[in-house]
């Protein structure tokens, strides 16, 4: 049997929440027992995100076979099991990338290629590709309906109802219920007319999702339905919740999945959400909290460290804990007072990132958990950074630096991948995607994982210099994890510490709510401990005064 496909689109204006939505209704088929694929289509005409600005872009997700996705994919892997590649992220430049090429081949036979139908085949290629073993695919339409960029693969879905009818498709609409404060009451002028917008293209919306900051009256829903020629039923309040863990409940609350499947003209179990249920619960019934300082580069905008972010949250959730995160800017700790701005974190993490601004202060964040034991995990450029504070700190070695930072160091523990010497390209060349990592069996990484024998996700152009191995470990570092050739150091850790790991991997990129990473479990455990022995300490030496004591969530 074919598959059938659910369109996600979006309007009024961006960031209403398109993949999370996409991810939400992925959720929810899963629990029916509906196999699922999932697709994002970025309108933009980078290749991919690989090269754009965490500040404009948010986060570069990673694929296992090494794509460098949109941030949505993130989402969609940690809702459901579907299995992502660079088939489930095409941009408008990768489309045409595509075309182009062909049309260089000689593939066209001369013809004139046009976006219809050359370009809108394209698109609907891609969408019958990831198609083959799933029984319904959830494609996402980047931007909002009105841009220019968007059209064509608005064009191609339209075609899609054609060519596979009604019952083989369903266009569900995010679109916005905004509140004015002036007039003390919630507009449906944005909703109607992002809807005709919808229609000038040829495509009637079958489900609206209508973001609003409160309940929807009935009267509004109605309303809208009548507006916009949709059931009322099919007119959804996606109010605003706490966590997002909890949008596929209120989703299968107001019948989406239901409404989708109507639609879809498929029967299926009724929806087993025991699991969802009790992760919620603990997202808001904690036993206590932990406080972890993010010490990075682009801390401005939290959705450069998207997963990363929602990792940490699914260590706290593993135990009952309530996520308290500070985000930390590099440059601030450049200072001498920097250890006055890390004191009372339970935990300090350092994350990935590309370019010298801030790595000084990364290093004092890394020698303070260091000396302090401090719980420290550091991801990528955090495990570099902490190879290069125990050279110069603890080894000796002052000038100690990576090749990215200082061309000219004498110690260059860190330098370019063997492999990319002579490589300026910056698009896709870095190591990319999933690689063995092998680890002793007595460290804490192999601890956590529960074997020696890992597949983890990587982004990055350095490596950890191994003519430094002997003068590192020699002083008390341990190397954990390798690849098993033995050619990459994957993992270092400092034994008798509390817990201080620094992976090359991102194991973000691999957490699930329902299945938290073990690093990430484990780091927060650590953390969790420190926090105890903290209040400990203060209830020994400062009884007569509770307001010294760190409040309780």
């Amino acid at each position: 049997m074919s598959a059938k496909y659910i369109f996600v689109t979006g309007g009024v204006v961006s960031s209403l929440g398109k993949g999370l939505a996409a991810a939400s209704i992925g959720c929810l088929l899963e629990a029916r027992g509906i196999k699922v694929n999932l697709m994002k289509f970025d309108p933009y005409l980078n290749v991919d995100p690989g090269t754009m600005s965490p500040f404009q872009h948010g986060e570069v997700f990673v694929t296992d076979d090494g794509a460098e996705t949109d941030l949505d994919l993130g989402h969609y892997e940690r809702f459901t099991h579907a299995k992502l590649t660079r088939d489930n992220n095409l941009t408008t430049g990768r489309i045409y990338e595509q075309i182009i090429t062909k049309e260089r081949r000689g593939d066209y036979l001369g013809k004139t290629v046009q976006v219809i139908p050359h370009v809108t085949n394209e698109i609907k290629n891609a969408m019958r590709k990831v198609a083959a073993d799933a029984e319904v695919v959830i494609v996402e339409i980047g931007g909002t309906v009105g841009d220019i960029e968007s059209l064509p693969f608005l064009e191609a879905i339209r075609q899609m109802r054609q060519d596979l009818g009604r019952e083989n498709t369903v266009f569900v609409h995010v679109t916005l219920i905004p509140w004015i404060a002036a007039a003390q009451e919630l507009k449906t002028k944005p909703t109607q007319h992002s809807v005709k917008e919808m229609l000038s293209i040829g495509i009637q919306p079958d489900i609206l999702l209508c973001r609003s900051d409160r309940a929807v009256p009935r009267e509004m829903r109605q309303k809208i339905a009548l507006f916009c020629n949709v059931e009322e039923p099919a007119v959804i309040a996606a109010r605003d919740v706490a966590s997002i863990y909890e949008v596929p409940l209120t989703f299968a609350a107001e019948g989406v999945d239901a409404l989708a499947l109507k639609y879809l003209r498929i029967e299926a179990k009724a929806p087993d959400l025991s699991r969802w249920n009790d992760i919620v619960y603990r997202a808001y019934n904690p036993k206590d909290e932990v406080s972890i300082a993010i010490v990075g580069k682009y801390v401005e905008y939290e959705d450069s460290y998207k997963s990363l972010k929602e990792a940490l949250v699914h260590g706290a959730l593993a135990h009952n804990l309530k996520l308290k995160v500070t985000w930390l800017e590099a440059e601030g700790l450049e200072t001498p007072d920097y250890a006055a701005q890390l004191e009372g974190f339970d935990g300090i993490l350092v994350p990935g990132g590309f370019g010298k601004r801030g790595i000084e202060g990364m290093l004092n964040a890394i020698r303070y958990a260091r000396e302090t034991g401090t719980p420290y995990f550091g991801i990528c450029l955090g495990m570099q950074t902490a190879c290069i504070e125990y050279a110069r700190n603890v080894c000796g070695l002052k000038d100690a630096n990576s090749g990215e930072f200082d061309p000219a160091t004498p110690y260059r523990i860190i330098y370019k991948l063997r492999e990319l010497t002579g490589v300026e390209e910056m698009g896709g060349t870095m190591r990319l995607g999933a690689w063995d990592c092998v680890m002793e069996p007595d460290s804490l990484a192999a601890q956590a994982y529960g074997t020696t024998e890992v597949s983890e996700r990587h982004r990055h152009r350095y490596e950890f210099n191994r003519e430094y191995e002997a003068v590192l470990t020699g002083a008390g570092l341990r190397i954990t994890g390798t690849t098993p050739d033995a050619t990459y150091v994957e993992i270092v850790e400092i034994p008798g510490h509390p817990f201080f790991l620094g992976c090359q991997f991102h194991p973000e990129f691999k957490s699930k709510p329902l299945e938290p990473h073990p690093l990430f479990r484990n780091f927060i455990a650590a953390s969790y401990q420190n926090r105890l022995a903290h209040n400990d300490l203060l209830t020994e030496t400062v009884p007569a005064h509770p307001q010294h004591y760190r409040p309780a969530s």
